[in-house]
């Protein structure tokens, strides 16, 4: 273990698998204590046991973003349990893609509130306690997509990317003065589940060149978000858009 975080709490959401879990246990490394949220309360049990095993600590707590009031109880219990919360980490996503004409409103509206919504709620919750500390940091996980739009069927989930970006840098405006401050942390193709939640046939067929690819580790981008986030607290991190050596776009 190494102790950069020592002291710190953090709070991530989509914690049970792929970019959250990898980032509990890479914050848990560090010395961070960590509140983990996620649906899927089994394997976020599952995961905290690990990080004990491994000299860590990290709390289960079952969330759904979606769900403002669970979003703001999350980091409630960070606060309750530890005092504080000095990390969030809005992680917590889904990928639908699929092009518009298809009548798949449930998926647009999905992306949109875990997305986006589900951002919006954990960190409205996480501000006011930050604001009382005098510092803090936020790590928002976009997307290449945040940045570029292209024709694989990712028009609406890049909508929501775009959003997360234009929210972010409106928070690291809005924030400067209670030294707070804001990444984001764009990925390209990584090697998770995400892709296996698309229902669209044709999407998933005009995914079929990224996925030959030699895809980034969810590790990958947790290594990224401990860099943002252990930083000297005159350096903020803004952006970092990391892709697959060989991804094209």
């Amino acid at each position: 273990m190494a102790d950069r975080l020592n002291g710190k709490v953090a709070v991530v959401t989509g914690a049970s698998s792929g970019i959250g879990e990898a980032t509990v246990q890479a914050l848990a490394a560090e010395g961070a204590v960590v509140v983990a949220g996620a649906r899927r309360k089994e394997r976020l049990d599952e995961l905290a046991e690990r990080v004990s095993h491994d000299g860590g600590q990290a709390i289960a707590v079952e969330c759904d973003v979606t769900d403002e009031q669970q979003a703001h109880k999350l980091v409630q219990r960070a606060v309750e349990e530890f005092g504080k919360i000095d990390i969030l980490v809005n992680n917590a996503g889904v990928m639908l893609l699929s092009t518009v004409g298809k009548s798949l409103s449930d998926q647009w509206r999905a992306m949109f509130e875990v997305n986006v919504m589900g951002l919006l709620y954990a960190t409205d919750a996480a501000i006011s306690h930050m604001k009382e500390q005098g510092s803090g940091h936020l790590v928002n996980i976009s997307s290449v997509a945040g940045r570029k739009v292209t024709r694989d069927s990712s028009g609406v989930y890049a909508g929501t990317k775009h959003a997360v970006n234009a929210i972010s840098e409106g928070l690291r405006q809005e924030l400067l003065e209670d030294n707070i401050r804001v990444s984001i942390v764009g990925p390209g193709a990584v090697d998770t589940e995400l892709p296996d939640h698309i229902t669209d046939e044709d999407a998933r067929e005009g995914l079929s060149g990224l996925m030959s690819l030699e895809r980034l580790q969810a590790e990958d981008i947790a290594e990224a978000i401990v860099y943002a986030v252990t930083q000297p607290g005159r350096v903020s991190v803004n952006e970092i858009l990391i892709r697959p050596t060989q991804q094209p776009v």
